[in-house]
């Protein structure tokens, strides 16, 4: 793991379905079927992949006209291309943006991630379709990101980086005590005193014991008190009332 980086630099199935991109065999089908994938960039697709942005994350409702209103505050736009459903036209919600500069792609990079577009907070990266190699989409089982609700969490993008390796190990030898020698004296001192404060509460329980006898015998004598009394108050009544 001497090469190991929070953002992928080549793209692997197993290692994008692994939270810290260490897994040795994969827990799902998709990741499974992006492996056994062998995808070909669309060859449809022209201009430079290395000014282009992809923004997903998109409102349907949103246009190429909006989003040249919004991306051109970053620069001179190239090309703007929506990606529609063939059959009914709708938008899919991600677009690629062409730059003219790599100064404007680069600023609109750093500043347009997550900004609110027609009440949608949009999701700004590079394009990797062409740039990263081995790259599979989200439909063959790759890509990154996803929801939780799936269980097909895929990490190593900007959205979603890798989380830094654990060294097992290390913890395993610190959760059985087997660190150093102060560790342990530190472990068996605080199980002795754990048994002692146990043995304390016990005899302080059993002296409390026999005064909550006394109370509750004291409590039930007076309970008998009081309706002797309440009785003899209505046969006294009863009396007068003759």
């Amino acid at each position: 793991m001497n090469d190991w980086a929070p953002i992928a630099k080549e793209y692997d199935p197993l290692k994008a379905g692994s939270i810290d991109g260490t897994d040795e065999e994969p827990h799902d089908r998709a990741i499974w079927r992006a492996m056994l994938a062998r995808y070909v960039p669309n060859k449809g697709v022209t201009g430079d992949p290395h000014l282009t942005l992809f923004v997903a994350r998109l409102n349907l409702q949103t246009t190429e006209d909006k989003l040249k209103e919004v991306f051109s505050r970053y620069g001179d736009i190239r090309k703007i291309r929506l990606v529609r459903d063939l059959v009914t036209g709708f938008s899919k919600g991600y677009a690629f943006i062409e730059y003219k500069e790599e100064r404007a792609l680069l600023k609109a990079h750093r500043d347009a991630n997550r900004l609110v577009i027609d009440q949608h907070e949009i999701f700004v990266d590079f394009e990797l379709e062409r740039t990263l190699k081995g790259w599979i989409p989200r439909r063959l089982g790759g890509g990154f990101g996803g929801k939780k609700e799936s269980g097909q969490l895929r990490f190593g993008g900007r959205d979603r980086p890798f989380r830094k390796p654990i060294n097992l190990p290390n913890m395993k030898n610190d959760f059985y005590g087997e660190g150093s020698a102060e560790k342990r004296n530190w472990s068996r001192e605080g199980t002795r005193d754990w048994r002692t404060r146990d043995r304390d509460h016990e005899k302080s329980r059993d002296k409390r014991w026999p005064e909550r006898e006394r109370s509750w015998a004291w409590g039930e004598s007076e309970r008998e008190r009081d309706s002797k009394e309440e009785r003899s108050r209505g046969r006294e009544r009863k009396d007068r009332d003759r």
